[in-house]
């Protein structure tokens, strides 16, 4: 791939990146406000939340197939514009079932678009030869970072989630399909098998997984409880309570961005037991926060701290198999599980107990975040940028035609 193509298609990746991150920014501000319309409380909104990861779970080893069958830019194109179809659907619930139907879908859709656009990201740096993925994700976070500063401005004037998710949706998937035109479509070579429809993760996977799903657990918890933390904890107002998730993703985005160059100094290892110490800090700081500040500042300490360990997950697993969409879809899998587990046990938790005694949990996991950071360390001689030239992909000619 030419150096002109390979700049415009990492921008394009970059903006699906956002896409998925607005949608996801955009449904986890209204998290309270469907908990309110539906008078759930907090064990039963746990179940419905665990079901959009399980759909997530359950479906991204089906999007290895899918990039295989008809193209990674084609499977980009129109997951992008599920993804954002589904979104509208959470707050059309009438009840608990019903809400946990449409989770279940949108957790699907976000997945299959998790794992295509990572596959593009790996492959993007493995031919620039430098760390990527981490600056990738910080668009994706610079994406959550939107949509939730959209979802807090609109749950402050009260506007229904209906109408404000019914308007957001179109928007983002048209910005999906416009850019997905200039997104790589690098495809395995012949001599790569057709990867099945599911398939155990090797040691190396199921390694490298282990630290995403601390890592994972602690996002998920953040994302679906912070609202809600701050409503029932610390007395917030709705829209300050929203707050506590911008402040999570914004915090969170600008270390993604600055995550490369940090990588590219100190290495993967290194830099992911200095964020394990911050978002462990930033756990116990929310655990005992009674009043909004401190609670905030908490979540924004645990943005920090978790930023840069999932996009390093996903580069290393990419580098294990010739197929990267495979190996990201076991990693993501196993990382999500923890995102299965999370919504539902801080619920669990909370209605046995208290939310604080919940978060406990959550910093016990980022303190393995400490212990795990050495299963990320590159192979011996190779840089955390480094990339195959081994002719295992065959990119297509329209590719180099990008402009």
């Amino acid at each position: 791939m030419e150096a002109a193509s390979l700049g415009t298609a990492r921008r394009s990746v970059a903006v699906v990146f956002a896409v998925h991150g607005a949608a996801s920014g955009s449904y986890a501000t209204r998290i309270p406000w469907i908990q309110e319309r539906l008078g759930l409380g907090p064990g039963q909104l746990g179940i419905a939340l665990a079901c959009a990861t399980a759909g997530a779970a359950v479906a991204m080893p089906l999007s290895a197939r899918l990039a295989h069958r008809y193209g990674p830019r084609g499977a980009v194109r129109w997951l992008a514009v599920l993804c954002c179809v589904t979104v509208t659907l959470p707050p059309l619930a009438p009840g608990l079932l019903w809400l946990c139907g449409a989770l279940l879908l949108f957790g699907a859709g976000l997945g299959l678009l998790d794992v295509a656009m990572n596959a593009q990201g790996v492959q993007i740096e493995e031919r620039l030869g430098r760390s990527v993925m981490s600056g990738l994700h910080g668009l994706w976070s610079v994406g959550t970072l939107i949509g939730g500063a959209g979802g807090a401005m609109a749950a402050h004037t009260g506007l229904d989630a209906r109408v404000h998710l019914g308007c957001t949706a179109p928007l983002l998937a048209g910005v999906a399909l416009l850019v997905s035109r200039w997104t790589p479509d690098i495809r395995a070579g012949p001599s790569v098998a057709r990867p099945p429809r599911f398939a155990l993760p090797s040691r190396a996977v199921l390694a490298v997984g282990l630290v995403g799903f601390c890592a994972v657990f602690a996002e998920g918890a953040s994302m679906d409880w912070s609202g809600v933390y701050l409503r029932e904890v610390t007395g917030a107002s709705p829209g300050l309570a929203a707050g506590a998730y911008t402040a999570f993703a914004g915090t969170m985005a600008v270390a993604r961005l600055a995550g490369d160059a940090t990588v590219r100094r100190f290495g993967p290892v290194g830099t992911v037991r200095a964020g394990g110490v911050l978002a462990t800090l930033g756990g116990a700081l929310v655990v005992t926060a009674r009043t909004p500040g401190p609670a905030v500042a908490g979540f924004a300490l645990t943005g920090v701290g978790i930023a840069v360990v999932v996009p390093l997950c996903f580069a290393a697993a990419g580098r294990t198999t010739a197929l990267p969409g495979q190996a990201i879809a076991g990693v993501a899998t196993l990382a999500y599980a923890s995102g299965l587990a999370a919504p539902a046990l801080v619920g669990w938790i909370a209605e046995a107990t208290t939310l604080p005694v919940s978060f406990a949990l959550v910093t016990v996991l980022t303190a393995g975040l400490v212990v795990g950071a050495g299963l990320l360390r590159p192979p011996s001689g190779e840089s955390s940028g480094a990339y195959r030239t081994s002719g295992r992909y065959r990119c297509d000619a329209d590719v180099h035609d990008v402009s």
